[in-house]
């Protein structure tokens, strides 16, 4: 037998704060609660107990892979995301929390029937849409089967597989149809900005998710152009961007002939989500 439950999470804070680690009290607090095998909102009721070795050496392993920042949800397999647990893998973006502005956005305006998810990753964007709204549909693109699996999966896990159609397309290339609301959140990451974000981004999430290589603006410009043919009159487009990029996007979604176009700031007020709508 070993120490007890209060002493490993102790010394594990620590060392996740020596190694850089923002929140090393809470990430230690989580990955305990994979090795014990329970919610990390009982692990309070273990602190004075002894891990015996099997365990210990479980969260050991966990935490050598959090000290090498590789990030908490990748480790376990999971990430919370609009009240919901989804699975993610190392072929999908993790899940960020300022893409729930995008959900909230879209839910601010009228139930839709037919939704399109553009570079859909995990999925996570059509799969909490549908669960919301309970008869729409959804049709979700990616180029990676793998993360079209991711997505199916999470739609299983939520209840709406039936509901969500998966194509591998790159953009709107095999897209048939129409639909009353595309909402995408494409890799906007400058070429220039990649090689400055943090190591949980830049080494564990897909490059392909994150960056064109060049402006970050590319994937706008390929949305805005399918927008007049798959986008129903009186539709809406939401997309997710960069801090610094609502203003291009807005801009492209204009000359695109578009409408209505509104940005929506983020949880700590920067610009997140450009909205616009077809001309009815």
């Amino acid at each position: 037998m070993n120490g007890s439950v209060r002493l490993a999470l102790t010394s594990a804070a620590a060392r996740l704060s020596k190694a850089g680690i923002e929140a090393g009290t809470r990430d230690a607090r989580a990955l305990m609660a994979a090795a014990l095998g329970i919610s990390p909102g009982r692990v309070t009721l273990k602190l004075e107990e002894r891990l015996p070795n099997a365990t210990l050496h479980r969260f050991e392993a966990l935490l050598e892979q959090r000290l090498v920042h590789e990030p908490v949800s990748r480790i376990l397999g999971r990430r919370l995301f609009w009240g919901r647990e989804f699975i993610v893998s190392p072929q999908v973006l993790d899940p960020r929390p300022e893409t729930e502005v995008l959900i909230a956005a879209a839910l601010e305006g009228k139930q839709c029937q037919r939704i399109l998810d553009l570079g859909t990753g995990s999925g996570i964007i059509a799969v909490t849409l549908l669960t919301e709204w309970q008869d729409a549909v959804a049709l979700a693109t990616d180029v990676s089967m793998e993360a079209l699996e991711v997505a199916a999966a999470n739609a299983a896990l939520a209840g709406v597989r039936l509901r969500l159609e998966t194509l591998r397309s790159d953009w709107f290339e095999h897209v048939t149809g129409s639909f009353d609301l595309i909402v995408s959140n494409p890799p906007y990451i400058t070429a220039e900005e990649f090689g400055k974000l943090a190591p949980e981004v830049r080494l564990y999430d897909p490059a392909v998710a994150l960056t064109d290589g060049g402006d970050g603006l590319s994937a706008f410009r390929r949305i805005a152009k399918g927008l007049g043919q798959y986008l129903n009159p009186g539709g809406r487009v939401l997309v997710e961007t960069g801090p610094s990029q609502a203003e291009a996007v807005s801009r492209i979604f204009m000359e695109s002939g578009l409408d209505c176009i509104s940005v929506r700031r983020d949880f700590d007020g920067r610009d997140r989500v450009v909205s616009a709508k077809m001309a009815a």
